[in-house]
This record gives structure tokens, C-alpha cells and sequence, in this order.
């Protein structure tokens, strides 16, 4: 009687380690979630990259072309034709 519990008892173990993933897949992204982590927080402590970036000012009208600097349409490409034939 202590048999055939026994080998029930292999039986489901079995089918649960093939079920379960890989120790290596599992260290592997637990590494990959803690490299994200303490990328995110180095970063989060280094701050903005460049907080004083701004514009260049060789737009056209000579300011920042009201687009708060950032931007860049097709009008600041200079002489190009911007897509039309």
C-alpha cells in the first residue's frame, strides 16, 4: 500500500518539475530584474541629462519658434522640400 501512494506521489512530483521553468531561466530574470532596477534608480538619481538644454535659436524668426525649443518640423530643415514632389 505505501508503494502505490509512493509512486502517485513521483508521478505528480514529476509533472510538476516539468511544468515549473528552469532554475537558470528563473536566475536569469531575476538577474535581468534587479540589473533594471538599480539601472532605474542610478538614473533616477543622476537626474535629467541636460537640465539647461535648450534651442539652438537659428530658427527662422530668430527666437525658439514658440514650439518651447524642442520640436524640429519641417520647417526647420532649411532648404529641403519636406516630402512633396
Amino acid at each position: 500500500m505505501d508503494e502505490s501512494r509512493q509512486s502517485s506521489w513521483t508521478g505528480a512530483g514529476a509533472a510538476l518539475r516539468k511544468a515549473a521553468p528552469p532554475p537558470a531561466l528563473c536566475g536569469f530574470l531575476l538577474l535581468l530584474a534587479l540589473i533594471f532596477t538599480v539601472s532605474y534608480v542610478v538614473g533616477a538619481g543622476a537626474g535629467p541629462v541636460a537640465p539647461g538644454m535648450h534651442g539652438s535659436g537659428t530658427s527662422r524668426d530668430g527666437g525658439d519658434g514658440g514650439d518651447g525649443g524642442g520640436g524640429g518640423g519641417v520647417d526647420d530643415m532649411g532648404d529641403m522640400q519636406g516630402g512633396h514632389g
